[in-house]
Formats: structure tokens, C-alpha cells, sequence
């Protein structure tokens, strides 16, 4: 999908921009900045698109987006009722000059700046101490909000707790006829996942023939529709299975597959992963008592 430029507001007066919000939901344009962003959700849950990733976000996520790398987080269903509450950093590349990233003592920060025009996800303890000093930057005034930038960089190089979001980090420019048409179809999408959805119908909310909605979409995308919306519904497929309160077969069915064979294969096509292997590995990282609680895992 081509993304939308967008202008990041940074007051003159500061080097960088630190923002705690709580809004109904976030916005839904697709879209890409120079600024890198370091992007924590503190309330709010949904699908999040980064570059050629779609993936769930729930409460927590810390994430670095690299400079120009697309994204968008869209809440739906439920999750659209409630709030979302965020504390974003945006920051230029040379934001503290560019001097500082030649000197020997910050090799480390441009290999950072490079990792992160893929996205990284942050886990771990430097997750817990970068949250805590972006909640301290938000009151940060003069030197002090320097320092705390530099001290997150810091701890950002030096970490390897850290994922990967995206394959691939390139991405093209578009006008905003073509972001409107696409983000109609994105909507369009994750409104009727649950549903069958003709190529006819979603092909009319983008003022297009069928046929001609294919190569357009595939043009913009690298992936077909058909493609798209089984990523939709697997991403989807993944927050049940992590929530445990549904039998894979209802999972099945809820996410808009039509048989349970289907869903089996679509989903380790995208993961790698059976259902039951995904629900696994999720409860050994997340549970104490990671063996007991797989013996008890429930299938249909």
C-alpha cells in the first residue's frame, strides 16, 4: 500500500516531540514521517499495520519505528468503544545534532537508526526502564529531556531484546486520492473480516472492476487481496487463541474461515505455527508453570 506523508508537529523550541494522549481511537491513515518513533501503548488493543506486517497490539507494546516506515494502529469491534491512551517520541535522526552521530563514543546509535527501518518490537528489562523514562520525559523540561532521550538511545543500542516487525523496509509515496481509496478498503476489511467478502463488493468501495482492483491493489500492496484478508483473519485467529476462552473450532469460524481445514492451513502458512503449536509457545513465554498449562491446553 503506498502510505501518506505526514507532519509530525514539533514545536520550535524543542528538539523532539514527547506526547501523552488519551483519544477515542487512533487515527486510521496509513501514512509514514521522517521522524524516527518510539510508541507506547499503555491502554488500547487492535490490529496494527507496519510496512508489510499485520499484526494484534494490546496494552504494553513498546515499539521503534524507523524513519519513513509506514504504519498504522486501527482499533475495531469492541475495542473501538474504548479509549486509547499512548506516550509517543518522535525524533529526526540529527535531532541532537549531527555531529554526535560521527563521534566514536555513538557508533552504536546509526546501527540503531538501521535496525529500526524495520520496526523492533522492546521487550524485556529494557522495555521496563525506557517506559519508565518516557514517563518521566513527558514533565522533562531544558537538559533534562536531552538527557532521557540520550539514556533511551543508549539503552537501545545496548539491547538485544528486541523483534523484528517487518521483512522488507522499502515503501512509495502516494497521493491522497489513492490513500483515501486504500484506507476505504482497509476499513472496508476489517469491519466484514467475519463474513465472506466477494472481490465484487470490496472492488466497488474502491470504484473499481474487479479486475482492475486486483493489479491495482497487488501494485500497491505486493500481496493479493485474497492474501490481505487472510492475514486480517489470522492476526485476529492469534488474539483468541492467546485469550484461551474459545475452542479453536469456534476460533475458526469467528475469524471468518469456512471450514476447519482452511483455517489450519491459512494459519501455518502465515506462522509457521499450528493453532494448537501458537497457543503452546504463547503459554510456555507467558506462564510459571509453562508445562502444566500446555497439558491442559483445550481443543475442539
Amino acid at each position: 500500500m503506498k502510505p501518506h506523508f505526514h507532519k509530525v508537529p514539533i514545536k520550535s523550541q524543542n528538539s523532539f516531540s514527547i506526547r501523552h494522549e488519551r483519544e477515542s481511537s487512533f487515527g486510521t491513515v496509513w501514512h509514514y514521517h521522517p521522524e524516527l518513533e518510539l510508541h507506547y501503548l499503555i491502554k488500547g488493543s487492535g490490529v496494527r499495520f507496519i510496512g508489510d506486517n499485520i499484526s494484534n497490539f494490546s496494552d504494553g507494546e513498546l515499539i521503534l519505528l524507523g524513519e519513513n516506515l509506514p504504519h498504522t494502529w486501527r482499533t475495531e469491534g469492541e475495542a473501538a468503544n474504548s479509549a486509547v491512551e499512548v506516550i509517543i517520541i518522535h525524533f529526526l535522526p540529527d535531532c541532537l545534532g549531527g555531529d554526535l552521530l560521527t563521534l566514536p563514543e555513538a557508533y552504536l546509535i546509526p546501527k540503531l537508526y538501521e535496525k529500526a527501518k524495520k520496526g523492533l518490537v522492546i521487550k524485556g528489562e529494557a522495555r521496563e526502564k525506557i517506559i519508565t523514562l518516557m514517563r518521566s520525559t513527558v514533565q522533562a523540561e531544558n537538559l533534562d529531556r536531552l538527557i532521557s532521550l540520550l539514556t533511551i538511545l543508549k539503552i537501545l543500542t545496548e539491547t538485544n531484546e528486541t523483534d523484528t516487525i517487518t521483512s522488507a523496509h522499502a515503501f512509495y509515496k502516494s497521493n491522497d486520492s489513492e490513500t483515501l481509496r486504500l484506507n476505504k478498503v482497509y476499513a472496508y476489511t476489517l469491519a466484514n473480516y467475519k463474513n465472506p467478502i466477494a472481490l465484487q463488493d470490496v472492488a466497488a468501495i474502491a470504484n473499481l472492476g474487479v479486475t482492475s482492483f486486483c493489479r491495482y491493489f497487488k501494485l500497491m500492496t505486493k500481496k493479493t487481496y485474497n492474501d490481505f484478508l487472510v492475514e486480517i483473519r489470522i492476526s485476529h485467529a492469534c488474539r483468541f487463541l492467546i485469550e484461551d476462552s474459545l475452542t479453536i473450532e469456534i476460533i475458526c469460524f469467528e475469524c471468518g474461515f469456512n471450514n476447519i481445514s482452511n483455517f489450519y492451513r491459512h494459519f501455518k502458512n502465515v506462522t509457521n505455527m499450528t493453532p494448537l503449536e501458537y497457543k503452546r509457545k504463547y503459554l510456555f513465554k507467558n506462564t510459571p508453570e509453562g508445562n502444566k498449562l500446555v497439558d491442559e491446553v483445550k481443543t475442539f
